[in-house]
Formats: C-alpha cells, sequence, structure tokens
C-alpha cells in the first residue's frame, strides 16, 4: 500500500506538532508547511523531513506547496493569525485568517486535494463580536462556497494551552481559572490531533462538508477542572482566577493602548457570557467514538507532563 501524505499547514505551532507527531506515528508522511520564520527544531526532532516555505498571504508560494510530490492526500490546517508567532512578526492576523484562508483554499480547490481538515473554534458562527472567531467561521463558509471537500472541527478551549502555564501552577497546587465560574467545552491538545488525523484519513468521505464541535462530553468550570487534579495527583488543586480583580478592571484601557491585546480581550468578554459549550455532541460521537472526559484528559495530562512522579515523590 502506498504512504499516504499529509500536508500540515502551521506545523511549527504547538498543535501543529502534536498532529505531526501523531501522523509519523501512523506511519503517514507529513510534509510540513511553515513560514521562512518559523523554527522547525521541533518538527525536526520529531523527524520530519519534507518542508515546503510558504505563506498564506502569497498565492504562488501556496500553489508550489500545494502541488509537491508526491501529490498531498489531505490538508489538516490549524494555522492562525491569532498567535504569538504572528504578534512577534508583527503580521496582521486579520488578514492572514480571512484572505489567507481564501487564498489556502483555493489552492487546495485548484490543486485537486481530496479532503481539507480545518481547526476550527467552537461557536464561532455565534461570536460576530470576537474577531478571530468570526474570522474562522468566514473560512469554513468559503470552504463550502469553493466546494472544497472538508470538515471543519470546532474545538473549546484548550486544557493545555499554546503558552502551558498550566503544569507549573499545578505543581504549587494551582489550577489557573481564565472565566471564574463559567462552564466551558474542552479538550485535550492530543485528542484533537488525533481528531483531525483521523477526519483526513479514515471519516468516510459521506461525511465531508460540515463543521463539527469537538470538546469533553461536558463543560467544565475551572474548580471541577482542579477537582480532576486533585484526583489525578493525591493532593490538593485548587482553582484560583488567572487574572486578578485588577487586572480584569485594567483590560479594557489597556486595550485601547496596546491593539495587539484587542482581540483577546474580547474572546474573555464573550466567554464569561457562558455560551461556549457545544450544542451537538452526537456528531462527534458518530465520526469519532466516546468522548474523552474530563477526568481522564486531566490524568492523561499529567502523565504526559510528568507531574504522576513528581507528585508521588511529594506523597512519598
Amino acid at each position: 500500500m502506498q504512504t499516504k501524505t499529509v500536508l500540515v499547514v502551521g506545523a511549527s505551532g504547538t498543535l501543529g506538532a502534536v498532529i505531526a507527531k501523531t501522523l509519523l506515528a501512523r506511519g503517514v508522511r507529513v510534509r510540513a508547511m511553515v513560514r521562512a520564520t518559523s523554527n522547525c527544531a521541533k518538527l525536526q526532532a520529531l523527524g520530519v523531513t519534507d518542508y515546503v516555505v510558504a505563506n498564506l498571504m502569497d498565492p504562488a508560494s501556496l500553489e508550489r506547496a500545494l502541488t509537491a510530490q508526491p501529490r498531498a492526500d489531505a490538508v489538516i490546517s490549524s494555522a492562525a493569525g491569532f498567535t504569538a508567532h504572528s504578534r512577534l512578526t508583527k503580521e496582521d492576523n486579520s488578514q492572514t485568517d480571512t484572505e489567507g484562508y481564501r487564498n489556502l483554499v483555493d489552492a487546495a480547490k485548484s490543486a485537486d486535494i481530496p479532503r481539507f481538515i480545518m481547526i476550527s473554534i467552537l461557536e464561532c458562527d455565534k461570536a460576530a463580536e470576537v474577531p478571530h472567531f468570526r474570522q474562522k467561521f468566514l473560512a469554513e463558509q468559503y470552504l463550502a462556497e469553493k466546494r472544497q471537500p472538508y470538515l471543519a472541527l470546532r474545538a473549546g478551549a484548550f486544557l493545555d494551552r499554546s503558552y502551558d502555564v498550566v503544569a507549573k501552577k499545578v505543581k504549587h497546587g494551582i489550577f489557573p481559572d481564565v472565566v471564574p465560574g463559567v462552564a466551558m467545552g474542552m479538550i485535550y491538545t492530543p485528542d484533537l490531533a488525533r481528531y483531525a488525523i483521523e477526519a483526513a484519513l479514515d471519516v468516510p468521505a459521506s461525511a465531508l462538508n460540515q463543521s463539527v464541535d469537538v470538546c469533553c462530553d461536558v463543560p467544565a468550570t475551572g474548580p471541577m477542572v482542579a477537582a480532576a487534579f486533585t484526583r489525578a495527583l493525591g493532593r490538593s488543586v485548587v482553582a484560583k482566577p488567572a487574572f486578578s480583580p485588577l487586572v480584569r478592571m485594567a483590560m479594557p484601557l489597556i486595550s485601547r493602548r496596546v491593539p495587539s491585546l484587542r482581540d483577546g480581550i474580547s474572546v474573555l468578554a464573550w466567554l464569561r457570557k457562558g455560551g461556549y459549550v457545544s450544542h451537538d455532541q452526537e456528531t462527534q460521537r458518530k465520526l469519532f467514538g466516546t468522548l474523552p472526559t474530563i477526568e481522564d484528559s486531566v490524568k492523561r495530562y499529567c502523565q504526559d507532563h510528568g507531574l504522576l512522579k513528581s507528585s508521588s515523590l511529594r506523597i512519598s
């Protein structure tokens, strides 16, 4: 059987690297699409050897990436303008997530890519006031408009964050609660990576051309997640606000002076409304099987980050 090739867009990011690692473990050829400014050390350490340099704002570079041989059997895109890398390189996230995604979809359609798997955002169709949520929804619409076979995975809040401070805090008995008192749909990065890969390789073609919510079985509050950490580690972990009341009060003023923070602050304001939950988990169950629980996700997070070992040392 011929080895399949999957083009990973955003491969140098946190989620992209996990997707690449999981694809390699399945024996799939990973073609990493990276920017000229990307740090590829993590991908090289994983064993990725096939790279294409392209930029979402450069259609010619995308055409070269999508027509590279052997032709990709699928594209998985976790790229987003709303990232630390984009801020450091002073790129315009609104262009990346709108015009850039249109360029990528056009290139995929022109190259006759069989399926396009897009990492989207839970409830993005209901959050017009949050720029990068809205932009994901517009990209989904463009995929449908161009009739590019696709599956959009609308992911909940990440249990592990792109700049993951959770493990460090948990070691000190604290789970940082970003939106106190609000239950949210959540997902652990390895689970989202697995779903993306199954969508690219295993999901039947008849299930394509739709958006699918992907998250744990129930929405979780900070105390619920902290309680799961307590049970997993056998010691107390409590939820504490990630931002002090003073910082929360100052955020609107800060955003006026620091435009790059406006999107993040609009996200927090929207999350506080409590709408960040899935209203259709049956499709996720049908396509990917039993939904992960917060309890199991936290246990695996602890194992993956070496917290169980450090915890047992403390207990003894």
